[in-house]
């Protein structure tokens, strides 16, 4: 079983210049808001794979891996959804190298690598959450499921609001 953590210590790793480190770890994943809906990773502790490499002239090259699924309500008819995500994420952090090359995850050689990959797995996640690709979602009318009700439901146009005094004239 790999050890589950929020940081990690790059220091503690003792890299030199030039070498790196594959580990395998646990990471939680905090639940967070999507199109107004929550959504979390399933499972809520995701198996990482991180590769750390120490640069010359100081910093960190990082790379983050990991494959959950993102559980939460279908975005066209609200059952639950469950798409697979898959991350690969990279990260850079030179001190003194300028803003691009500071991570926002890394302060004082500690990688906060639960917010790492809570936002890798959100950037990652599909702009469309659905419970299956053909789901035909509710019917704009009456929200009825249109996998339930069939390709027979329908609802009569409403009537044109424009002609409705005429409507009223009674010509008999």
């Amino acid at each position: 079983m790999a050890p589950r953590t929020h940081e990690l210590d790059l220091a503690s790793l003792r890299l030199a210049p030039g070498e790196g480190r594959r580990l395998a770890l646990e990471v939680p994943i905090e639940p967070f808001e999507f199109a107004g809906e929550r959504y979390e990773a399933s499972p809520a502790v995701v198996p990482v794979r991180l590769e750390v490499s120490r640069m010359t002239g100081g910093g960190y090259a990082l790379r983050l891996a990991l494959d959950a699924a993102l559980a939460g309500p279908c975005m066209r008819c609200l059952k639950p959804a469950a798409p697979p995500v898959e991350v690969d994420a990279r990260e850079v952090d030179r001190p003194g190298g300028g803003e691009e090359l500071q991570s926002p995850y890394v302060e004082d050689e500690r990688l906060d690598l639960a917010a790492w990959a809570r936002d890798a797995f959100a950037l990652a996640a599909p702009a469309k959450i659905l419970c299956r690709e053909a789901c035909p979602g509710l019917c704009p009318v009456c929200a009825a499921d249109l996998s339930e009700v069939g390709p027979d439901h329908h609802h009569d146009p409403a009537p044109d609001p424009r002609w409705a005094k005429l409507r009223e004239l009674d010509l008999e």
